[in-house]
């Protein structure tokens, strides 16, 4: 039942028709309420600020992606270098997490790789952190060579790498003499069986086996990991997995959505471990909502639960 949930709401996500009214609906806009705390950078950063106060630091997104015309992108770009500023004022523990698609990646590689350029040189500015977000798996190698390129002349970058793709073990041993910063993340797109393992089984072996293999690696600080998972059961597994190496639970970062296991958050952060969460904003927000739906079968129940009066 799980798998075909996930395989309705990855359609639903990719629906033009349905992206253009569902967001209309009031129900709609209650229920992605839980996910995001609204549209604006303001509403995003009201809520960091109340995060910080227990402890918890945070990361901005601004939902959209696949930009069709340059000018989309440079907007985005000059959205995010004023979002630097505006962390930084706030005085806030922020950083920040954008989709090459989203800077143009379907238009123009060369043009992308200088908003994220310009980005990363602001992110160091300010003493943030710039983090590329990573898409479906035809984008997987495109996003790899901005970051290396990236990488190579700043240090306050990372990215993200999804735990069900067969390539990504590959991936990260690529990346190692980087020192990179990595978000593993266990993978929400639809993708065909010859580039990813399906069943949950599969991929939470593949996804602490990264970890694993990625905190034995930077145990001499080479190497920044965040894990982007909200299975706390699989945090306590990773973490007695590198115990046994001799490694705190403080070698990590525990990277959750804003709105979900709330509690679990703060329980994790008053136990030791260092946790950031995940703050979407922005009106663009039906795909990935209906990722987020594809996700968890809770996350379902509780979207249901919106269309009663």
């Amino acid at each position: 039942m799980n798998g075909l949930l996930r395989k309705l709401f990855l359609a639903l996500s990719r629906n033009q028709v349905l992206r253009q009214r569902l967001p209309r609906l009031p129900f709609m806009r209650r229920a992605v309420g839980r996910f995001m705390p609204g549209e604006t950078a303001e509403d995003a950063l009201r809520a960091a600020s109340a995060l910080g106060r227990t402890g918890i630091a945070s990361e901005f997104t601004r939902l959209g992606e696949n930009v069709t015309q340059p000018g989309e992108a440079l907007a985005v770009a000059e959205h995010y270098l004023d979002l630097f500023g505006r962390i930084r004022d706030a005085g806030l523990d922020g950083e920040i997490s954008v989709k090459p698609t989203q800077l143009g990646l379907d238009i123009d590689e060369d043009a992308t790789f200088a908003h994220l350029d310009r980005l990363a040189g602001r992110a160091e500015e300010t003493g943030s952190f710039l983090w590329l977000d990573m898409e479906d798996s035809t984008y997987v190698e495109r996003t790899l060579a901005l970051y290396e390129r990236l990488r190579a002349t700043h240090a306050r970058t990372g990215i993200c790498l999804q735990a069900y793709l067969r390539r990504t073990a590959a991936d990260l041993e690529r990346l190692m003499p980087l020192g990179p910063a990595v978000r593993l993340v266990k993978g929400a797109y639809d993708e065909p069986a010859e580039v990813a393992v399906g069943s949950k089984r599969e991929v939470d072996t593949s996804f602490v086996a990264l970890a694993v293999t990625a905190l034995r690696a930077g145990r001499d600080g080479a190497l920044r990991l965040g894990l982007g998972t909200h299975d706390t059961a699989l945090v306590e597994q990773i973490a007695g997995h590198a115990a046994a190496a001799g490694i705190g639970r403080d070698a990590f970062e525990v990277q959750m959505l804003y709105g979900i296991r709330a509690s679990e958050q703060r329980s994790l952060a008053a136990a030791g471990y260092r946790v950031r969460t995940l703050i979407a904003y922005g009106e663009a927000w039906y795909p990935w909502y209906m990722r987020r739906l594809a996700e968890r079968p809770a996350n379902v129940v509780f979207a249901l639960r919106q269309l009663l009066p």
